[in-house]
Order: structure tokens, then C-alpha cells, then sequence
């Protein structure tokens, strides 16, 4: 049983990973796209851990 869920595993991430290194008809990857938009969803995080701990009263 051991095995076959391994073997699961194993493809699940070689597609995953098939799927991230794809490129598109520009050329570019869904990784490419992650780190384009990866600073911009840390502002919105920062951004949202100040408005949560500026509400916060203790």
C-alpha cells in the first residue's frame, strides 16, 4: 500500500510541477508570474498585520 501511495505522490508532484514550468504563448511561466506578483502580495499582507493589530486592544 506503501508504494502505490508513493507513486501517487510522486505524479502528483511531477504534474505540479509540469504545470508551474509551462510556458505560454508569451513565453512565460506560472512561476514567472508568481514572482512578478509575490512583492505586491507582501504589501497587501504588511498591510493587512497593521490594520489587525492596530484594531487589537489589550
Amino acid at each position: 500500500m506503501g508504494f502505490f501511495k508513493n507513486a501517487i505522490i510522486g505524479v502528483a508532484i511531477y504534474q505540479a510541477w509540469r504545470y508551474l514550468t509551462k510556458k505560454d504563448e508569451m513565453g512565460r511561466t506560472k512561476i514567472d508570474e508568481i514572482k512578478e506578483k509575490a512583492p505586491e502580495w507582501i504589501e497587501k499582507a504588511k498591510s493587512l498585520r497593521d490594520d489587525v493589530t492596530s484594531k487589537r486592544t489589550f
